[in-house]
């Protein structure tokens, strides 16, 4: 475990001696659902761990667009987006990210403007190609096998729609046109990397989950970005796993939950439950060892021990800006590992 806390990366304090992060924050909020809590529960722990942000600082909580999870309820992304806006008053909501291949351009154009017409300023829009969830999963959403293929044009036809002429003789996205929502570009391989720089638009690394590539898609990100009438430089957010916790053997216990929480999530059945013992065999395995790797960049300890990890990943990577995940077994200790993390990052005033 400590190869998990350290990542061999050197610990270290801002050259004045105090625990300040100079970069940005934001959240993922995956809408987990606790072992012991209901899906309702989880949508209030989002409107809670929103108004945290808010309060302590955050720049903006993004929600994914995952399917057929149990664990994971932000499924119909912009609806929870709406409800949680709804709930708050000025932190930027969005999606990190909506599977553009799941959905029309158009569709999305409607969603995504009508949220900003509902709160101006305050919506962004990540967008992946991946589905999102398995290959049934895929083929209940009847989407299109070819339809990765088309995702840079259909970027390109959604940025079209939200802009004040669409691309598109005749159709016009109502809510949409006009409101010029930020879109940003999310993915865990070269293509989404390659692809931001030639839009010349944000580009988020899923290193939260997908680490292998980060600096290799950093690089490339870099290396060929166009600058665009959005983003005149490159502009990285990174994702990282936190578990902040008051003391270094509490965000350890929470960190096992975590991992057996993944284990049911990934090979587990709605129908038959895995039990504890399988859980364990597949830990010990070469799926256990899978597992872990998505965890790679995962900040976890006492608060101080996560602003410092955070400082030298940010340092290594040159991020513009961190995306948290907070892991925990409920909305209590997420919301307190958000607080935690706000706290020791001198984002509290």
């Amino acid at each position: 475990m400590d190869g998990i806390l350290l990542l061999n990366l050197r610990l270290h304090r801002s050259s004045d001696g105090g625990d300040m992060l100079n970069i940005p924050l934001s959240i993922l909020d995956l809408a987990s659902v606790g072992a012991e809590e209901t899906i309702g529960e989880s949508f209030a722990g989002c409107v809670e761990l929103a108004r945290l942000a808010e309060r302590t600082g955050y720049q903006r909580v993004w929600y994914a667009e995952h399917h057929g999870i149990g664990s994971i309820a932000s499924a119909a992304t912009s609806v929870l987006i709406a409800h949680v806006a709804a709930h708050t008053r000025t932190i930027r909501l969005g999606a990190g990210g909506i599977m553009l291949p799941n959905h029309s351009p158009l569709v999305i154009a409607e969603q995504f403007g009508t949220l900003a017409e509902l709160h101006p300023g305050r919506i962004d829009l990540g967008l992946g190609r991946a589905p999102g969830g398995d290959g049934r999963t895929a083929h209940a959403l009847r989407r299109d096998p070819a339809a990765s293929e088309r995702f840079p044009s259909d970027v390109v036809e959604l940025q079209g729609l939200l802009s004040d002429e669409s691309p598109v003789p005749g159709v016009r996205a109502i809510p949409g046109r006009g409101t010029h929502v930020p879109l940003y570009i999310l993915g865990s391989s070269l293509f989404g990397a390659q692809l931001a720089a030639a839009l010349g638009l944000p580009y988020g690394f899923a290193s939260h989950f997908a680490p292998q590539a980060l600096h290799s898609a950093i690089r490339i990100y870099r290396e060929r970005f166009q600058p665009s009438a959005v983003l005149d430089k490159p502009y990285v957010i990174a994702g990282v796993n936190v578990i902040a916790a008051d003391s270094e053997e509490e965000a350890r216990s929470q960190f096992e939950i975590m991992r057996r929480v993944r284990v049911r999530s990934l090979h587990g059945r709605s129908d038959i439950p895995l039990t504890d013992d399988e859980v364990e065999a597949i830990l010990r395995s070469p799926q256990g060892a899978l597992i872990d790797q998505m965890t790679t960049y995962m900040a976890l300890g006492t608060p101080d021990q996560v602003v410092a990890w955070l400082e030298e990943f940010q340092h290594q990577t040159g991020a513009d800006e961190l995306i948290t995940v907070h892991h925990a077994e409920s909305v209590k200790h997420r919301l307190k590992s958000v607080e935690l993390l706000a706290e020791a990052a001198g984002m509290m005033g």
